[in-house]
């Protein structure tokens, strides 16, 4: 079973078409790298499979978005994005401790009480490795923490409810190399047990981390393949253009 079935969708923001004619399927345990220049679409397409984009008013859309053979518009949204978490391109820490932030989704779920939640806090925190840098300062401040700490604190709150899909929307734009290693590191590990999209600028980051890599360029999907086709012979020229850098 696929995990996101997508056909012919279309997406408008008042007159401005944002996808056209969106077509392809998202794996299971997978790691999909979408990549292309600004405005191209694929920010769009990574928060249409949580319903972000309903927050805004002037959203139209037509097509079909499945999640589990699911249509995403009937699933209840509270329940869709527990399922499907996300997590931004700049930290977002809670004014709480460390401890408190990854603990405060699952007290908002009811998913476990005070007995069981030190165990969900701990195993939320070792998948996002950060649990040896943090794990002897649990009550401190979140905001004690370095920038790539932070994100990785994200990483973890986000994985303490248990979704089974994990988007990232350019998690690693305000980071440093080492930082970014390590959220690639974490990545590639919780494919085993969450299915990822990856939303990124850095195109070597999507060949590093990528199985499979789209291109989308003013709002069309012009490709899909397997990342190391799609870097050393894409079909497309245009993808082969961004690849190499003479735009985007």
């Amino acid at each position: 079973m696929v995990t996101f079935d997508i056909k012919n969708l279309n997406i408008w923001f008042e007159s401005t078409q944002a996808l056209k004619e969106v077509t392809m399927e998202v794996l299971p345990h997978e790691i999909l790298s979408v990549i292309g220049p600004s405005n191209s679409g694929k920010t769009t397409f990574l928060r249409m499979l949580n319903r972000m984009n309903d927050l805004n008013s002037n959203l139209k859309m037509s097509g079909e978005v499945k999640f589990e053979k699911e249509d995403i518009m009937k699933i209840d949204v509270e329940l869709l994005r527990r399922k499907i978490g996300m997590v931004f391109a700049l930290p977002l820490p809670l004014p709480l401790s460390i401890f408190d932030n990854v603990a405060y989704g699952v007290r908002m779920h009811g998913l476990a009480g005070k007995t069981r939640m030190a165990e969900k806090v701990e195993e939320a925190l070792k998948q996002g490795y950060l649990w040896d840098e943090v794990k002897d300062r649990l009550t401190e401040s979140a905001f004690k923490l370095s920038g790539g700490q932070q994100q990785r604190l994200c990483i973890s709150r986000t994985l303490a409810v248990e979704p089974e899909v994990i988007l990232f929307d350019e998690p690693c734009s305000g980071l440093d190399p080492i930082s970014t290693a390590k959220v690639e590191d974490a990545m590639v590990k919780l494919k085993e047990k969450y299915t990822i999209v990856l939303v990124t600028n850095n195109v070597k980051q999507a060949a590093r981390v990528g199985d499979r890599t789209a291109f989308f360029l003013s709002g069309e999907l012009i490709e899909l393949d397997k990342t190391d086709k799609i870097f050393t012979a894409p079909k497309d020229k245009r993808t082969d253009g961004y690849i190499r850098g003479k735009f985007g």
